[in-house]
């Protein structure tokens, strides 16, 4: 058994590694994509393929974003090419870097800020004015800590755009690569290290470099509810698995603190 200590550790490390490896979510945004951004032309993605709605940004020019566990060159640096005045934050070193390499290369400002997405003790409440956060919790054990910290963190008025994966996935091998192959093998609430017996799960950490976690609606909508949110936008993304055959892979929220 791995304590969340071990396993957010792990997480990390294995995202370094990943971006050793060239992962895709690892690699950088190229100087077109950023003089497009600059020239109004851009989109970015809180799930695997599907754009997030421009209408769900509002007004970037000036406006704080937290990029929550976005690191990687990706969207940071395109929000700030638009205009805002964007923070990245997250746990893998490596990820940080590729981001501030990015701003190095385009002279954008970016702040980069490396630490766990459940504690954002650096910042004072009410700091940003839009946070972004891609598909990333399934790396968290408590999702619900990372909601409470986006409500503190944000301005009244303020918008959490965020992605997650449809807990329904985790019920077959993510290994399956024809719709043969899915069948159901685990039950949900899923956890890599609990779900799967210690040489699987060995086996997993030495391919993948990360473990994962479900998660429920009750803890992704719900726990954003609970929070304080009010939900006022959300869709489905129909790519990026094999599974996504048959359902939706991901979904993305756009959640509001009250004024």
């Amino acid at each position: 058994m791995h304590s969340d200590d071990e396993i957010r550790a792990l997480n990390r490390a294995g995202w370094d590694a990943r971006v050793a490896g060239g992962d895709k979510w690892t690699l950088p945004v190229s100087p077109q994509v950023i003089a497009q951004a600059r020239a109004g032309d851009w989109s970015v993605l809180l799930t695997m393929t599907k754009p997030t709605p421009r209408d769900w940004f509002g007004d970037l020019d000036g406006a704080t974003v937290l990029g929550l566990a976005s690191g990687g060159g990706q969207q940071g640096p395109v929000l700030a090419a638009a205009g805002a005045r964007v923070t990245v934050f997250d746990a893998s070193p490596a990820q940080l870097a590729s981001d501030r390499a990015v701003a190095a290369r385009e002279g954008l400002e970016i702040e980069t800020v490396e630490g766990f997405m459940h504690d954002l003790g650096a910042f004072a409440d009410a700091s940003f004015d839009l946070i972004f956060h891609p598909v990333s919790n399934c790396f968290a054990p408590d999702v619900t800590a990372v909601w409470r910290e986006a409500f503190r963190v944000l301005r009244p008025g303020g918008a959490l755009l965020a992605g997650f994966m449809n807990p329904a996935i985790y019920l077959f091998d993510d290994e399956a690569r024809r719709p043969a192959d899915l069948v159901v093998r685990f039950a949900l609430p899923y956890v890599d290290t609990v779900d799967r017996d210690p040489g699987d799960v060995a086996e997993r950490i030495a391919r993948d470099q990360t473990v994962e976690f479900s998660h429920t609606f009750d803890s992704q909508i719900g726990g954003q509810t609970a929070a304080g949110f009010h939900i006022a936008g959300f869709y489905e993304d129909f790519g990026g698995r094999l599974i996504a055959r048959y359902m939706p892979a991901a979904f993305a929220t756009r959640a509001v603190k009250p004024i």
